[in-house]
């Protein structure tokens, strides 16, 4: 993808780093996979605030994505690239040959006019989706089952994929965007390629208010609280608030948050940091 870096006739555009969106075909969304959803602005059912820092913004439609990719053995044409405002990724428009139409995540290098297509016995070329034992060992893929039929669950933002390293009996074992070596279920389907927007963690907002029309609002930090509001704050001056920790108390650095003993731990061959899990 490409970049745009805007010139400073403004404070907003003086550090501003923005997506040229040189892939985006259609600016017009497909009527028929758009969904209707209400802001909460971060309240929950009783109307109170669940999640802070949250409300305001554009309104926006909700794209209708297909994560499944169950329309097997039937070829589809790109009709056009799409950007989607739920997610980082950019989305493609599918015409199938029975004329149902359908978005999925855009891999990068998906060309309009390109065809893909979905099956056991498909070829691993960029957008089709098959399962992991009939691709070639270091096939890159995106969007990857958990569990057969139950939809993509991993690597779906901009820029992410995972690396099919091996395969062991009913198990294929990924490289996943943190480094993890992880089994996967070999049925399980996955999409080859890797997810369009590489450079989307390159943007710079240039101002505050373009992060209020995404529905975020300013974040207060901890060490300018009272004591009594949260446990960085307090002291004389511009003190610190000693080890990063959160409202709660948990602390950011060096915490293990992962659940002993949990049932997946199985699946993990070597954690991110390089060390093994002990079976």
């Amino acid at each position: 993808m490409a970049l745009k870096k805007y010139k400073p006739i403004t404070a907003g555009t003086r550090w501003r780093i923005g997506n040229a969106y040189a892939e985006i075909t259609s600016d017009t969304p497909e009527k028929s996979l758009l969904e209707k959803v209400k802001s909460t602005a971060g309240r929950n059912a009783q109307g109170r605030r669940a999640m802070r820092y949250i409300g305001g913004g554009h309104k926006k439609m909700y794209r209708v994505v297909d994560f499944k990719r169950n329309k097997k053995n039937i070829p589809a044409t790109v009709a056009s690239i799409e950007y989607d405002p739920y997610r980082t990724a950019f989305i493609a428009l599918l015409t199938y040959a029975d004329g149902e139409k359908r978005y999925i995540l855009a891999p990068q290098g998906l060309q309009v006019g390109s065809t893909v297509i979905s099956g056991d016995d498909v070829a691993p070329e960029i957008g089709n989706a098959l399962q992991l034992k009939n691709m070639p060992l270091g096939t890159m893929v995106h969007n990857i089952e958990m569990q057969p039929g139950q939809g993509g669950k991993i690597a779906r933002s901009a820029g992410s994929s995972a690396q099919l390293s091996n395969k062991e009996e009913k198990y294929g074992v990924l490289k996943m965007p943190s480094g993890e070596l992880r089994k996967v279920l070999i049925n399980c389907y996955a999409t080859v390629g890797v997810t369009s927007n590489s450079d989307h963690s390159l943007q710079s907002m240039g101002k505050a208010g373009r992060n209020r029309w995404r529905g975020i609002k300013p974040r207060n930090r901890g060490v300018a609280m009272n004591p009594v509001d949260h446990p960085m704050g307090g002291g004389e001056g511009k003190a610190s608030g000693g080890q990063p920790r959160s409202r709660n108390g948990q602390y950011s650095r060096g915490l293990k948050t992962r659940t002993k003993g949990k049932g997946s731990d199985k699946l993990i061959i070597q954690r991110k940091d390089g060390k093994k899990i002990a079976k």
